[in-house]
């Protein structure tokens, strides 16, 4: 698939003139998605929330993007370490734990929220793919959520082959050791774009 639909659509949404914000997971192909907004705008703030439980490939990862793409990276911690919430509450909660959704909203839902405080963003530019869970599939390209904030899905409709054939084109790192604590399963939703 062309990279123009995507790129056109995160012009769009910076030629508003008004507060933008991506968010990125450093997930699987997240490089795609971030070389493409630094290609449009290099300085646009892109929000990470570090639960602390990221494997050391994807800390690595992360840094090397961020090296190469010039990423003007804000990074978003829960107000307790991981190691401070492991001695106090132990593991992380399985997906059926009713402690799971506790969980979720400390470590990546409340330092969201208090990223969005912080920059008060009009549009936000994400990385939602309709392919990877079914609320996602449902989803529109551009929408407004509950907060209003116009949320811009440009990569929404591309596949992992469009993402592959993209990193390849540009020589983008990518990385699959990749774990998400509040997703537990690879088609959950982590709990943040059914909240936001």
């Amino acid at each position: 698939m062309s990279a123009d639909a995507p790129l056109k659509l995160i012009e769009w949404a910076l030629a508003q003139n008004a507060p933008a914000i991506a968010t990125t997971s450093f997930s699987p192909y997240a490089s795609v998605l971030l070389h493409m907004v630094t290609r449009v705008s290099p300085d646009l703030p892109i929000v990470w929330m570090d639960s602390g439980y990221a494997t050391p490939a994807t800390y690595r990862y992360i840094d090397e993007v961020v090296r190469r793409l010039k990423l003007n990276l804000k990074v978003y911690h829960p107000r307790r370490s991981r190691a401070h919430r492991e001695a106090v509450d132990g593991p992380v909660p399985d997906i059926d734990d009713p402690r799971h959704e506790i969980f979720t909203r400390e470590v990546k839902i409340e330092p969201f929220e208090r990223a969005l405080a912080e920059l008060k963003p009009n549009y936000w530019i994400t990385g939602l793919r309709s392919e990877e869970t079914e609320e996602r599939a449902k989803m529109e390209a551009v929408s407004t959520n509950a907060d209003g904030i116009v949320k811009v899905a440009p990569l929404l409709g591309w596949t992992n082959r469009d993402l592959f054939h993209y990193i390849k084109k540009f020589g983008l790192p990518n990385n699959f050791d990749y774990y998400d604590p509040t997703k537990g399963e690879e088609d959950r939703e982590c709990g943040l774009h059914l909240t936001h």
